[in-house]
């Protein structure tokens, strides 16, 4: 058997360190923050580099479109609501910065119960043992009249619910991101998984009123998607409803002959999962179009988002 030694390294070539290419540099450091500095001195001393530079982007890539008059679809699961996060998502469609809202049956629940009561999010875990989880009267009473009439006038859930809150008697209907999203004409479409959600354990649940809202929804999404071209699709929080929905109706709308190639995909969650990274970021832009994902809390990485979007607008 061969015997190996220790190699010699006399002889190993170097080269000087000022020339060599290098990826960090002093001037991509971020600033220290001082006392008083405003959102827009904390912005521009972030450092240069990965997340931040990425958060740039995707900043950059919404008022891009904007400014072009392309989408900005923002598709969520239910938690930006229970997190607190209403208000500013409506805010972001007051000032045209969000064109549609694509979420999932959860949300209308957790949306209704805020615009009626002012509180949602029960404990499941204490509830699920005497089997009341779920079982409140008024949230599926209205969630269910509101998708079987909507349902009858062939309007989606999203539009079906949003109508409902705002023209009924609800103290809080402001905080609704379906009422100010119908209010201001902005398509807000739901798509339901049946059985996943509460309204769907009590008698007035209609599963041929709930398929055919969130089928017009489906339509309604792919609809908007087909317009996509040098806008930008946001997923945030939806770890496999919204990300497969959106990319059975991006293929939709390719198949029906819409360019839909140079876009902006972005994943906003805590954790990286497998579909959004797929569905979402990687095989919608594998032809053209870049994808960012952008990891931390929805409560705070989405405000923050918002906020230097705002402070641009400014």
């Amino acid at each position: 058997m061969k015997k190996y030694r220790p190699l010699s390294l006399k002889s190993v070539r170097t080269y000087s360190l000022c020339a060599r290419a290098s990826k960090v540099s002093v001037k991509s450091f971020s600033r220290p923050p001082e006392k008083g500095d405003s959102l827009e001195a904390f912005l521009k001393k972030l450092p240069d580099s990965y997340a931040a530079r990425d958060l740039r982007s995707v900043v950059d890539a919404i008022l891009s479109a904007r400014q072009k008059k392309r989408p900005v679809i923002l598709g969520m699961g239910a938690h930006p609501i229970k997190l607190g996060l209403s208000p500013v998502i409506i805010e972001l469609m007051k000032k045209d910065v969000l064109s549609a809202i694509a979420t999932n049956g959860a949300a209308t629940v957790h949306d209704f119960e805020i615009a009626l009561v002012g509180h949602t999010s029960e404990d499941v875990a204490s509830e699920l043992c005497d089997g009341s989880f779920g079982m409140a009267e008024e949230t599926a009473r209205g969630i269910n009249l509101a998708i079987k009439k909507g349902a009858s006038k062939g309007c989606g859930i999203g539009r079906s619910v949003g109508e409902y809150i705002n023209r009924g008697a609800f103290a809080n209907k402001d905080q609704s991101i379906f009422s100010n999203a119908y209010e201001l004409g902005k398509p807000a479409t739901v798509h339901v998984a049946i059985g996943t959600d509460i309204i769907h354990m009590h008698p007035g649940a209609d599963g041929a009123a709930i398929g055919k809202g969130s089928m017009i929804d489906f339509r309604l999404l792919a609809s908007i998607l087909a317009d996509l071209e040098g806008g930008v699709y946001i997923n945030l929080g939806s770890a496999v409803i919204l990300p497969e929905v959106f990319l059975k109706a991006l293929n939709v709308a390719r198949n029906l002959g819409n360019k839909v190639e140079d876009i902006t995909t972005v994943n906003m969650d805590f954790i990286q999962h497998y579909r959004p990274k797929e569905n979402v970021l990687k095989r919608p832009t594998s032809k053209k179009g870049r994808n960012f994902a952008i990891t931390g809390h929805h409560e705070i990485m989405f405000p923050l988002l918002a906020a230097a979007i705002i402070e641009e607008l400014r």
